[in-house]
């Protein structure tokens, strides 16, 4: 069977390393949240070998994750973890948390989910680092962000961009400090947080 294969996933990749480097420096324990097909999880493992790299996702896409794994034979990537935002969280205490192109597809709802539940999986000082498209003042950035926005709703009308403010009070509720905000290739964001100590 062939490995899964997300054509945006192998555009935006180095972009989204570049960022990591920086950001995932002296972190040692990753757990992505929703990697897809597993392409983000070889490229960033191999990229950062001190870092252990743990991929999750909705039980539907382990499958495909695990090819990707499989193929690749990095040793700093286990299996993947069955996680879905509806369900309680896996457990395990992370010294960042990534995730990539997941709020816009999920509900309001399950965002709110999502941030709640990041404390329980953070050691004190954690970093979240979120890559994708956002609105500002309630706004779209691009002609073609409203574009996406539109056909995500036609899909399904609970998806859509959010608002990097609502998402900020998120994160703030959950006891994270934002750090930075930095402008990527067509049109998305790679923004970070910090969990504050308790």
């Amino acid at each position: 069977m062939n490995k899964p294969f997300s054509p945006a996933t192998e555009r935006n990749r180095e972009p989204i390393l570049a960022v990591l480097r920086q950001r995932f420096a002296d972190r040692r324990h990753v757990l992505e949240i929703g990697s897809g097909t597993g392409q983000h999880a070889v490229h960033f493992a191999a990229a950062m070998p001190h870092v252990r790299w743990q991929t999750s996702d909705r039980a539907i896409h382990l499958p495909g994750i695990q090819q990707w794994l499989d193929a690749a034979a990095l040793p700093n990537t286990p299996a993947p973890l069955t996680l879905d935002v509806n369900d309680p969280l896996p457990s395990g205490v992370f010294d960042a948390v990534f995730s990539a192109n997941t709020l816009h597809i999920m509900s309001w709802t399950e965002v709110q989910r999502l941030f709640d539940g990041l404390p329980s999986l953070m050691t004190p000082h954690a970093l979240f680092t979120l890559y994708g498209p956002f609105n500002y003042g309630g706004q779209f950035s691009s002609d073609s962000n409203a574009q996406f926005d539109a056909s995500l709703r036609r899909d399904d009308p609970r998806r859509g961009i959010r608002d990097f403010e609502a998402v900020n009070a998120l994160a703030l509720r959950a006891g994270l400090a934002f750090l930075d905000d930095v402008a990527m290739p067509a049109n998305n964001r790679c923004i970070s947080w910090q969990r504050k100590p308790t």
